[in-house]
């Protein structure tokens, strides 16, 4: 599966964004979404996920309350909405794909960086 990413920009503390991607190649079915994201100098560290086929979600708890992870399973495509944006939220946002059964991500898609200035 190929993944896309967009949605990035430049927001004030407070703010909201919405990220998407959009999962080409094949359709998603027995698979987890998920938003990863790296700031610079740091480790990639999780985000959230959601389980295509239920719908059920995960949150780092960095983010729970603030985000939200969904899907569009027609579309095939994956958002996250981030509302009040704090800068220590700044880093690039990756989003992830992979099978239920296998434990770690396998996708990737290039990424789009999300800026929050105080």
């Amino acid at each position: 599966v190929q993944l896309q990413a967009s949605g990035g920009g430049l927001v004030q503390a407070g703010g909201s964004l919405r990220l998407s991607c959009a999962a080409s190649g094949r359709t998603l079915g027995n698979d987890y979404m998920a938003w990863f994201r790296q700031a610079p100098g740091k480790e990639r560290e999780f985000v959230a996920q959601v389980n295509w086929s239920s719908g059920n979600t995960n949150y780092a708890d960095s983010v729970k309350g603030r985000f939200t992870i969904s899907r569009d399973n027609p579309k095939n495509t994956v958002y996250l909405q981030m509302n009040n944006l704090k800068p220590e939220d700044t880093a690039r946002y990756y989003c992830a794909a992979r099978q239920i059964v296998v434990a770690s991500y396998e996708a990737w898609g290039q990424g789009t960086l999300v800026t929050v200035s105080s």
